[in-house]
């Protein structure tokens, strides 16, 4: 089965391509290291040209308020004219959740935007939202320091491992299209703040962290429901414990 991943050489898209691979399927990591750009669409229709499925885990290189309303928009029209035209059997995007709930970020508009494109295609899809991953915890930290403080809330999230984002996403693509959303989340709820100091820690970095409540995710004031599944979620294995341990 020939199968397309969009951002094939990201993040999670390399650890999809290899889970694929690994259980015989034919797949092809499309980026614009490998020639296929889904902004200028060159390589876009003969990547996709015999796919029987797409799954598309690449974002925006700026996060901008109009750069990644543009890209996603740009995208998500040009994947889904290319898959139109090759029959494609299942589009499976991955998201994030909560997105309608954080709509005062440009990112999660766009995201929004992304997600009813795909809806309105046609193609039969699964759009799957996960949870925030461990490997941008330092991110978070960043965005947050001043000094050799980072100020953050201690609202619950429910990261996950890359790892357990990329084999849910390689399980669900073989599967009949759910032609909904489905979420994804990390086995435990933790405060923000408690995840971010024990991973600074991990790496020796002295920064400490400050519980405030009032303190913005990037630019946003969240609650213990903004980051998690708020109904049925499927979970992965990877502790944050377990996590650290292997870095």
């Amino acid at each position: 089965m020939k199968i397309v991943v969009i951002g094939g050489t990201g993040l999670i898209g390399k650890k999809v391509v290899r889970n694929l691979r690994q259980i015989g399927h034919d797949v092809l990591p499309a980026s614009p290291n490998t020639g296929v750009n889904t902004i200028t669409g060159e390589g876009l229709t003969e990547a996709i040209t015999g796919a029987d499925i797409v799954i598309d885990v690449a974002n925006s290189p700026s996060f901008e308020d109009a750069a990644v309303m543009q890209f996603f928009e740009t995208a998500g029209h040009n994947i889904a004219a290319a898959e139109q035209v090759a029959n494609v059997k299942h589009h499976i995007a991955l998201s994030v959740v909560g997105t309608e709930n954080l709509q005062e970020s440009g990112y999660f508009r766009a995201k929004l935007v992304q997600e009813n494109l795909i809806k309105r295609s046609g193609i039969p899809y699964t759009i799957v939202r996960a949870t925030q991953f461990f490997e941008f915890l330092n991110s978070i930290a960043d965005s947050a320091t001043s000094g050799d403080q980072a100020r953050l809330t201690s609202a619950l999230f429910q990261p996950m491992a890359a790892e357990d984002v990329a084999s849910l996403l390689s399980r669900f693509s073989l599967e009949t299209p759910r032609n909904r959303t489905i979420d994804i989340a990390g086995p435990e709820k933790l405060p923000l703040h408690d995840a971010v100091q024990a991973a600074l820690k991990a790496k020796k970095d002295p920064r400490k962290v400050i519980q405030d409540d009032k303190a913005p995710y990037f630019g946003m004031v969240i609650s213990d429901r903004s980051l998690t599944p708020q109904g049925e979620a499927t979970l992965g294995q990877t502790t944050l414990k377990d996590w650290l341990a292997l870095q």
